[in-house]
């Protein structure tokens, strides 16, 4: 599948009889249920006792895998449509052995939790996905489960698919996370569950908390002492209600585009704002954004609003190394409003960008440089100098890795770009945000899918 954007701005010739260069971007909408909290209300929802219903549910390829993968087994779970569901609970020792591996396509947010889960089980399993996911580190969460006890086989280099032997007797440990990462840290915590003794992660700096947030929903205590976050095995999960905010990483397109082009306001409806998740708000107003919550509120142990965001002249800055975890999937997004600041942006830090579902720093490094921007990569980041996007082009062609965030960041970047921009191979949007092209047009982008 392509993706065309279509330009808003163009030079300035076209720009004085285009009628699309100057209306700005208005509307008010709602992005899809957070894929964070999606994936963890079916994991835990699963291993609870009872029934529970979940609203705002994020009907995308990747949270539709963690499904699968409880179904598989042995958990029914009823799809009422709308986001709306029930997982009947098994208990914490309720699951059944899949007959086949676990695909999980391209979550590594499936592989690497349910290799906790899975690590406590009394039968074997195998997790697997697609092409790219196979390409990813999982030793990160393989090394510290074995300390734990459990039993696991990996490919060379500890990628997937990982093979988990049943019936392991898992203790608890202390582990100090080497690079922060929610998914590890959940990793360990749910294998926790499982473990004898306490599992205690202590994190370098902090990331999103929704497993710890979610548990305590449950009714699952979990102990938490600034950094560090522990549980004692051997309790239980009771079913309960869980409302899915809009996922701010999501959010995070429309945030950039209101605030890059003129005239424009517009209104995200319902946006899950954990302060673990707010980095890419904060990176944005040190930029210059206009961008104001409104509606403040608390849904299930989460903090909604609203964001009103209004264009506003962005200037480039050095991204202080705190907010980096807090905005680590929002980068794509954040490339494409460094391009269009003003002066120069430098980000570093962020060398888990490089083990996302693509290279995202080398991802977008090499689109903006197809479309003309001043950019250069690093180990662990990037400095881009604001500047025109695509001028004097008439279209440029993207290479988005099958990668959803780095197809969404291009799709905006139409917003200032004074020239088209094909996206290729962009299948994987539906995997976080399936309704993202009808929302961007609804709010006055041009995208057409081909």
């Amino acid at each position: 599948m392509r993706l065309l954007a279509i330009a808003r701005q163009r030079d300035a010739a076209i720009q004085e009889t285009s009628i699309d260069s100057v209306a700005g971007l208005a509307g008010s909408v709602r992005v899809p249920g957070d894929k964070s909290i999606s994936h963890r209300s079916i994991m835990l929802g699963a291993i609870a006792e009872g029934d529970t219903h979940i609203s705002g549910f994020l009907e995308g390829a990747d949270a539709l895998a963690t499904l699968a993968a409880f179904e598989a087994m042995g958990v029914p779970i009823d799809q009422l449509g709308d986001g709306k569901l029930i997982v009947k609970g098994r208990g914490l020792h309720g699951l059944q052995a899949p007959v086949e591996s676990l695909y999980v396509g391209n979550s590594g947010t499936s592989m690497r939790l349910l290799a906790g889960l899975l690590a406590g089980q009394s039968f074997s399993s195998t997790l697997t996905g697609d092409v790219s996911l196979t390409g990813r580190p999982m030793n990160r969460v393989a090394l510290p489960l074995r300390e734990m006890g459990a039993e696991i086989v990996t490919a060379p280099e500890g990628r997937p698919p990982l093979a988990i032997a049943g019936k392991a007797a898992l203790h608890g440990i202390d582990y100090v996370l080497p690079i922060a990462s929610a998914q590890v840290k959940s990793c360990l915590l749910l294998a926790g569950l499982y473990a004898s003794g306490r599992t205690t992660v202590t994190e370098p700096a902090p990331t999103r908390d929704h497993t710890e947030r979610m548990l305590q929903g449950f009714g699952y205590v979990v102990e938490r002492n600034g950094p560090t976050a522990s549980v004692l095995g051997g309790g239980k999960l009771t079913a309960t209600a869980i409302d899915i905010p809009a996922d701010i990483s999501s959010a995070a397109f429309f945030l950039v585009a209101g605030s890059i082009t003129p005239n424009s306001e517009i209104t995200l409806q319902h946006v899950g704002i954990n302060p673990t998740r707010t980095g890419v708000i904060d990176i944005l107003k040190l930029m210059g954004a206009d961008i104001t919550l409104t509606k403040l509120r608390d849904v299930g142990g989460e903090p909604v609003a609203d964001l009103v965001v209004r264009s506003a002249q962005l200037h480039g800055i050095d991204i202080p190394p705190a907010l980096v975890p807090l905005a680590i999937d929002e980068f794509p997004a954040i490339f494409i409003a460094a391009a269009c600041a003003t002066g120069r942006t430098v980000l570093t830090g962020a060398e888990e960008l490089r083990v996302k579902e693509s290279d995202r720093i080398q991802a977008m490094v090499d689109g903006l440089l197809a479309l003309g921007v001043d950019v250069r990569g690093t180990d662990d980041g990037a400095i881009i100098e604001g500047g025109p996007i695509g001028a004097g082009l008439d279209n440029a062609s993207i290479n988005c890795h099958h990668d959803h965030r780095i197809a969404m960041a291009f799709a905006i970047a139409s917003a200032q770009a004074q020239c088209d921009i094909e996206i290729q191979d962009c299948d994987n949007i539906v995997t976080s945000f399936p309704n993202f092209v009808e929302l961007a047009c609804q709010l006055g982008l041009s995208l057409e899918l081909a």
